[in-house]
């Protein structure tokens, strides 16, 4: 039977997690919800699909699911926790919250319940993304000595007036809102950090938050991390994400488009490469999905989703502890960046104004 799902938030993610999940076989839309009215009521007529109000009452029609929430981050806490009491399996735009603690406590819940819970950190579906994984794990570079994390985007190029994502207090900014991204990345490959060794956010058009993000981490005894990321970069067209992993072995470095392995045989070949470099494509590495619409990787993380539900919740994909560990290492660079030594943040700090040629040239 197909799972009977709302989605809730109609904005940029949620209109595009809509258009996906009321293509996908193992779905069934019972209801969309969106705190402005005219929104819902447009695409209840037009889209035949029922629009509910009040997130209350939509969590809590008979026979529904699942509940898919696309709202600003600073809902996301008591949404997610309102489903998961609920009984319904929960897909949950990123960042999951604005404390770890608190997506750690949601993270339990979930898990005590038996749930399926995911965040959209789409990137891990992402074939050159997914296949570091797999190159880590076969153990292709050996010891693994440092990691270079970027993201760069033309998303705030002038003042303006600022959505949610341009308020300090209201989960926006660079840091949480485009640099979760390729943390999320490294957190998946490497874990939590165990301490940053320096940060720093700055502002070049927003009056509250920060446009670019700069920070050092560090992983224990293993390797070193630098996050390079400015969401005020009229250099590129669209959101970049760039990882490169030096090791022993060699080095891996990957986008959207591409991936570069260069190995020096001093570690395991796995199967498909050879000493020296090999290149593969993303139409060489995206697996295939069901309904395309913005990326492969939008469909495939929602496929995910429905296959971990109808499994009993078995291989969840980016579950809340995942999440948690991006929101612990968010919290741990901008600590670091306000100079203070502790996870408790004040989501007031204002970052440090750009001064670079970027600073001056310088919604979900």
């Amino acid at each position: 039977m197909a799972i009977r799902v709302a989605v809730v938030g109609l904005g940029k993610m949620g209109i595009s997690h809509l258009g996906i999940v009321n293509a996908l076989e193992d779905f069934e839309v019972a209801a969309i919800c969106d705190s402005t009215a005219l929104v819902g009521q447009v695409i209840e007529k037009y889209g035949k699909l029922s629009y509910v109000a009040s997130y209350d009452d939509v969590i809590s029609q008979p026979g529904l699911d699942a509940v898919i929430i696309a709202t600003p981050t600073t809902t996301h806490a008591p949404m997610v926790r309102a489903a998961l009491e609920k009984g319904l399996h929960v897909f949950c735009e990123k960042p999951l919250t604005l404390s770890a603690v608190e997506s750690e406590a949601l993270a339990q819940l979930a898990q005590s319940r038996g749930l399926v819970a995911q965040v959209g950190y789409h990137n891990r579906f992402i074939g050159t993304f997914n296949q570091i994984k797999s190159l880590l794990e076969a153990g292709a570079l050996g010891r693994v000595s440092h990691v270079q994390a970027e993201a760069y985007g033309p998303v705030v190029l002038k003042p303006s007036k600022p959505t949610w994502r341009g308020k300090a207090g209201q989960g926006g900014g660079c840091l949480y809102d485009y640099a979760a991204h390729p943390l999320n990345l490294v957190n998946w490959y490497f874990g939590r950090p165990t301490g940053c060794t320096g940060a720093m956010l700055k502002s070049g058009f927003s009056a509250e938050v920060d446009d670019e993000v700069y920070a050092g981490l560090t992983f224990g005894d293993g390797p070193t991390a630098q996050l390079s990321v400015n969401w005020s970069d009229p250099s590129v067209r669209k959101m970049t994400t760039r990882i490169s992993i030096w090791g022993e072995g060699g080095k891996i470095y990957a986008d959207r488009q591409e991936l570069q392995v260069f190995l020096t045989g001093g570690a395991p070949i796995p199967d498909g490469y050879q000493e020296g470099w090999t290149v593969k494509y993303i139409t060489d590495l995206q697996a295939p999905v069901s309904f395309y619409l913005r990326g492969e990787e939008y469909s495939a993380q929602l496929e995910a989703f429905g296959k971990a539900i109808k499994a009993g919740g078995v291989d969840v994909q980016n579950d809340l502890a995942a999440a948690a560990e991006t929101d612990a290492t968010i919290e741990m660079i901008r600590t670091a960046a306000l100079g203070g030594i502790s996870s408790g943040v004040s989501m007031s700090a204002r970052p440090q104004r750009s001064s670079g040629v970027f600073g001056r040239l310088l919604g979900r």
